[in-house]
């Protein structure tokens, strides 16, 4: 009995090895059948895919080849497109860069400066040699597509004879008759109109459009808050050579006050009187490091955050900047309902929801931290959605 219930045992450790070699066989198989599986799930959904396209020509692989090499060839140019309005470091430079690059999707295009409720062309592309035809061109901004551009802060199509009498008058009637106008904003304001037509070639590529011209604003508004933030005795150049010795001194910094600036009445609203605090303590901290350099005394009494700890001030500073990401989230996905609330003066109705989620997700995350003690969200909402004037969020605001 016991040889033969130590045989017993030895023939089951051998089966449990065996069954183990199984199992690795069928995992193995199992993985090589999903694999060729997936593949096949694969080749089958690209299939379908290029059935659901629109029916072309050809649809040899030359001719797929073709549409790739040609996407390529779009998406290059606009990267290309971008870099070069990026490298603009005056706002004349990074509106020219905007114009030479939109040129290259549509026919003609021209750029509008808005300025106490007027619209004056300041440059274009396209139409015609010599003298700018749109230089201090008024544009109707009460009618048509200029009108909703302005009003919405959106690209609007239409027919060129909704410009205008006066318009079609000065710069003809495009061969397909179909227009766009792009606003190009600065600091949640319409600051020109960008318009665009094919012209001749019907060329007018709205989407490649679009996204230069928010490329455009977002560098502009890069460029604007680097000119507003730096230290005036950098700017007018009137910092003695001799307060910092020449090996610590920084290079001169370019600023726009040299050309007429098209956009000066959009200037930021937000002075350094009213400067938030997680602003104030950065340019603080800046001016600290020069004033290091220069051997210079530093001044802390500006700082709104001086008298905390480095940990809770930087709780305060990140409290600040997610209340800020959460309202610009707003702005952004309701940019027509945005519009509307200012101009109607109920934006807390039109925007409820959005807010008090808003409002949850910053409570849930610094409601018991040491920037309890401030309501940045509230102070953004204030700010940013507001425009500073509580009137605009309605009467039900809270």
């Amino acid at each position: 009995m016991t040889h033969q219930s130590g045989t017993a045992e030895q023939n089951g450790k051998l089966n449990h090895g065996e069954e183990s070699d199984v199992r690795r066989l069928v995992e193995r198989a199992v993985t090589q059948a999903f694999e060729a599986k997936i593949s096949q799930m694969q080749a089958h959904v690209v299939e379908q895919v290029l059935a659901a396209l629109p029916a072309r020509e050809s649809s040899s692989d030359a001719s797929a080849v073709g549409v790739t090499h040609s996407a390529q060839q779009w998406s290059s140019h606009l990267v290309q497109a971008v870099s070069n309005i990026h490298a603009g470091s005056s706002q004349k430079e990074i509106l020219r860069a905007l114009l030479d690059a939109g040129s290259g999707h549509c026919s003609r295009i021209g750029l509008f400066v808005v300025k106490a409720g007027t619209a004056s062309g300041w440059q274009s592309r396209g139409f015609g040699d010599g003298d700018d035809p749109v230089k201090d061109f008024a544009l109707d901004l009460n009618v048509g597509p200029s009108a909703h551009t302005f009003q919405y802060r959106v690209a609007t199509p239409g027919n060129v004879a909704e410009m205008g009498a006066a318009f079609v008058q000065r710069f003809g009637t495009p061969a397909d008759e179909q227009i766009l106008v792009l606003p190009l904003t600065l600091k949640d304001k319409v600051a020109a109109l960008v318009y665009a037509d094919g012209g001749d070639s019907a060329k007018l590529d709205s989407a490649a459009l679009e996204l230069i011209v928010i490329a455009t604003s977002a560098w502009l508004e890069v460029i604007s808050l680097r000119k507003h933030a730096t230290p005036k005795d950098d700017v007018d150049g009137s910092v003695p050579a001799t307060s910092v010795p020449a090996e610590h001194a920084a290079p001169p910094v370019q600023t726009v006050s040299s050309f007429s600036d098209p956009f000066a009445s959009h200037t930021p609203r937000h002075t350094p009187a009213s400067i938030t605090p997680e602003l104030a303590a950065e340019v603080v901290e800046a001016v600290h490091a020069r004033g290091a350099a220069a051997g210079a005394a530093p001044a802390t009494a500006t700082d709104p955050l001086a008298g905390l700890s480095a940990e809770d001030a930087d709780v305060h500073r990140k409290a600040q900047r997610f209340a800020r990401l959460l309202v610009d989230e707003i702005k952004l996905y309701n940019q027509a309902k945005v519009a509307e609330g200012r101009r109607n003066k109920d934006l807390y109705d039109r925007l409820k929801e959005d807010i008090d989620k808003s409002r949850g997700s910053f409570q849930k995350r610094y409601g018991s931290t040491a920037a309890a003690s401030v309501d940045y969200f509230q102070q953004e909402l204030m700010r940013s959605l507001a425009e500073d004037d509580i009137s605009i969020m309605g009467p039900n605001f809270h």
